[in-house]
């Protein structure tokens, strides 16, 4: 007897929704890693690379011009020579800040329970219930580090 399909009790999503639109920007590889480390303070492009060992060039730029057009980070360009640009968190940059303490938060919970659950014996005892780790990944965001 197939299960009858039960109607959900949330509401629907707002056309443009608020949610949508900021797990579009946050959501992105590398771009938590990024607002954390400018939330320490105006950083160069080159100091950016340094936090940030496995990311390349592109993909920075590609994140900072993001955020640079959300309103989250601003660029400014000092008067050196040869110019540098400096980043820094928006008002609006630093409004996401707990979101992203909370995320990592969650996160570390989410680490010790999966190590917990490896560290112990599986709940029927069979060592096919317990996953196997998963292999580490080459390039991405480092989430760890936050």
């Amino acid at each position: 007897m197939a299960l009858r399909m039960r109607k959900n009790q949330v509401a629907a999503p707002l056309p443009n929704c608020p949610l949508t639109a900021c797990l579009a920007l946050i959501g992105g590889a590398w771009t938590p890693n990024i607002i954390w480390y400018l939330s320490g303070g105006p950083r160069r492009f080159s100091e950016l690379r340094g936090d940030l060992p496995g990311i390349s060039s592109k993909v920075l730029t590609q994140r900072l011009r993001e955020l640079e057009q959300s309103g989250v980070a601003s660029r400014h360009v000092l008067p050196t020579s040869p110019p540098s640009v400096e980043y820094a968190l928006t008002e609006l940059g630093h409004d996401l800040l707990p979101a992203i303490r909370s995320i990592v938060e969650i996160g570390q919970k989410l680490k010790s329970h999966q190590e917990s659950r490896l560290a112990g014996s599986p709940e029927d005892g069979s060592p096919e219930s317990v996953p196997a780790p998963a292999e580490p990944r080459k390039a991405g965001p480092r989430i760890s580090q936050l």
